[in-house]
């Protein structure tokens, strides 16, 4: 099996410009630019995969590309216009010196994604032959639930929750909190809380190129709300969540809570 693991950044994000070269401070006392420890992650995955692995940067801005090259890390340009990350995985097919059996999406805004969790959905689509995409979802831990719930209460977009079918497929994707929890209530399912990891087929990235973009993505802003529109089975692997806080970065305030994230890993998962 060969994997294509590609990593999309682009510079002019809404919530948080600049944000893969935005600095995080790691356990070691270094502030580095965001995408380093994306990348990191990434070579950490990329051990434990089956098959043949590349891993590349895929981006529209010569700024991060040039940090990226001068870090020894591959690079392959895309169009400004792809309007989200697996636009940006499709649009980078091209820039591939080998086709790949599995495109995995790395979001680089989500440095903290444990190696076994891309295992996990990598392993789920290559045993499901009808599921066209897989994605990871982890029970969110009362301080990663606190953490959303402060970020609605502030009007802040926070992370990402899912439902899901018994049989593992997606049902359904909101930056809202899903399903309603009531207060004071016990809930039947855990809130879980999506991980900016994908894999796919390559003729799904195709078809999803092809369909356009659907009318919940836009409204959402979730790009994997295209798949479900299109009637297209998306697999949902329910990981465990890891020892430290799942927290992707996708405001300036994620900064402290990443950065003490990283710290934890290190204590828990020396490399």
């Amino acid at each position: 099996m060969r994997i294509a693991l590609i990593i999309p950044a682009r510079l002019a994000s809404t919530r948080f410009p600049a944000k893969p070269l935005a600095p995080i401070t790691g356990p070691d006392g270094v502030a580095r630019p965001a995408i380093h420890y994306t990348w990191a992650a990434a070579q950490v995955a990329a051990a434990a995969l089956p098959g043949t692995v590349d891993c590349v940067v895929a981006t529209d801005d010569e700024r991060i590309a040039e940090h990226c090259r001068a870090k020894g890390m591959a690079v392959v340009m895309t169009p400004e216009h792809c309007g989200n990350g697996t636009e940006r995985c499709a649009a980078a097919m091209s820039g591939l010196t080998t086709p790949p059996d599995i495109v995995v999406n790395l979001q680089g805004d989500a440095p903290l994604t444990p190696a076994a969790m891309v295992s996990a959905v990598v392993a789920l689509l290559a045993a499901r032959d009808d599921l066209v995409m897989t994605t990871a979802v982890v029970p969110t831990t009362p301080s990663v639930l606190a953490h959303l719930q402060a970020d609605a209460a502030a009007g802040r977009v926070g992370g990402t929750t899912a439902v899901c079918a018994r049989d593992g497929r997606a049902l359904y994707f909101s930056k809202s909190i899903i399903p309603h929890v009531g207060p004071g209530t016990t809930p039947v399912q855990p809130v879980l809380l999506h991980v900016g990891l994908y894999a796919y087929r390559p003729a799904a990235l195709a078809a999803y190129v092809a369909a356009g973009p659907a009318p919940l993505e836009l409204q959402e802003g979730l790009e994997q709300l295209r798949f479900l529109d299109a009637g297209l089975p998306v697999g949902v692997a329910q990981c465990a969540a890891p020892a430290w806080d799942m927290i992707e970065l996708n405001n300036p305030t994620d900064v402290p809570l990443i950065e003490a994230a990283l710290a934890r890993r290190a204590a828990v998962e020396p490399r």
